[in-house]
């Protein structure tokens, strides 16, 4: 992750994502940079429109939000038969002391 952050870091500042520049800030923060992760992200990023794809990023986030909501909702129902469960158990107690007085 450190990686896509150095060439994030290189490109909001207006500067070239280069090979040079990643290997640059990751010695900066202290992180050994690994030469075939350096060249596999600035061969994978050349021809992307970085603009682009972090304009669309929120969106896509957006989209990923009612995806959430829906599992969450899907946790409730779970949730209230545990509940059930136990309070099941609590009365199958109570009378059980019914039985000896």
């Amino acid at each position: 992750m450190e990686y896509v952050y150095a060439a994030l870091m290189l490109h909001s500042s207006g500067k070239d994502v280069s090979e040079e520049g990643i290997k640059t800030i990751l010695s900066a923060v202290g992180v050994t940079p690994d030469e075939i992760r350096i060249k596999a992200l600035v061969s994978a990023l050349e021809g992307v429109d970085i603009e682009d794809v972090l304009s669309k990023a929120p969106t896509m986030a957006a989209a990923a939000a009612p995806a959430a909501a829906a599992a969450a909702t899907a946790a409730a129902p779970a949730e209230e038969a545990e509940e059930d469960k136990e309070e099941a158990e609590e009365s199958g107690i109570e009378g059980l002391g019914a039985l000896f007085g």
